[in-house]
């Protein structure tokens, strides 16, 4: 077990280092854990490292008493990427972790070789921000199947929701003993609303590292327009947009997300002029 002292708090994290060239820095999204990237990890290791941390409220890391922002999140893995010595990584980050990596880009971009950025949005829309109200509301009457049921089936599309009946019904049965976990739902709320002053604007255009923003054509919490704003604003962004897909992309989408992931990273900026 890897930790990470940051203040007074304990940060787990997990660094696969096999000596490759490049490597990869895995963020979360907000209910995952590090745990949640296991099954992409033999395809990944084979070309690169792979750090996984649990964001603070998030899986082994420690948990907070008080609100806080996103900022201390960005803090927290400037220092752990000091105290493993990684001068440059490629990050990648999904939906709540997309908005980290956004924030660390935005003060932190000599530390990045490159920026992969999955279902994200350059700041909490009205749409966003009210729908976390909502989910913490219903955190709040600590009936973990409810509060199941106004997450989880928003975060595929519904064709998958569908077709994949097993396992969402695995998935059900896993998650709703933890979503009646009170201290599991009080981490939730202060993550969500960790959330609400995610706005990297402004820092858009400054920020001129290589990036893949990936959209999902049915992402019902960050749609695909937001993407599309990110991409039209950035100077160095290529934008990619996976078909039938939900915001869960890694999970409905594992070629795809492994090949696009690892086509990006392992690309090495040739001349492509045709």
């Amino acid at each position: 077990m890897s930790v990470f002292r940051y203040q007074d708090k304990s940060v787990f994290y997990l660094f696969d280092d096999k000596q490759h060239a490049k490597t990869l820095v895995i963020l979360n999204g907000i209910m995952m854990s590090h745990k949640s990237w296991e099954v992409f990890l033999p395809a990944f290791l084979a070309d690169m490292n792979v750090l996984r941390l649990d964001f603070l409220d998030q899986g082994l890391s420690d948990k907070m008493q008080s609100g806080y922002t996103q900022a201390i999140q960005v803090d927290l893995l400037k220092g752990l990427l000091d105290a493993l010595s990684l001068e440059k990584v490629h990050l990648m980050g999904i939906s709540y972790g997309g908005s980290v990596a956004l924030q660390f880009a935005a003060k932190h971009q000599d530390r990045l070789e490159s920026l992969l950025l999955f279902n994200v949005a350059a700041y909490t829309t009205p749409w966003l921000r009210d729908i976390g109200r909502g989910w913490n509301r219903v955190a709040a009457t600590r009936d973990g199947e409810m509060y199941y049921h106004i997450t989880i089936p928003y975060i595929y599309s519904p064709q998958f929701y569908q077709k994949r009946q097993d396992w969402m019904e695995q998935r059900k049965a896993k998650l709703v003993p933890l979503f009646s976990d009170p201290a599991f739902l009080d981490a939730m709320i202060r993550l969500t609303n960790s959330a609400e002053t995610h706005d990297v604007r402004q820092a858009l255009p400054t920020i001129t590292t290589k990036t893949l923003i990936v959209a999902s054509e049915q992402d019902y919490l960050t749609p695909l327009h937001e993407q599309k704003a990110i991409a039209e604003t950035m100077p160095n962004a290529d934008l990619v947009v996976f078909p039938s897909c939900g915001h869960a992309s890694m999970y409905e989408k594992p070629r795809l997300f492994v090949t696009t992931v690892k086509g990006f990273v392992l690309e090495n900026d040739g001349d492509y002029t045709i």
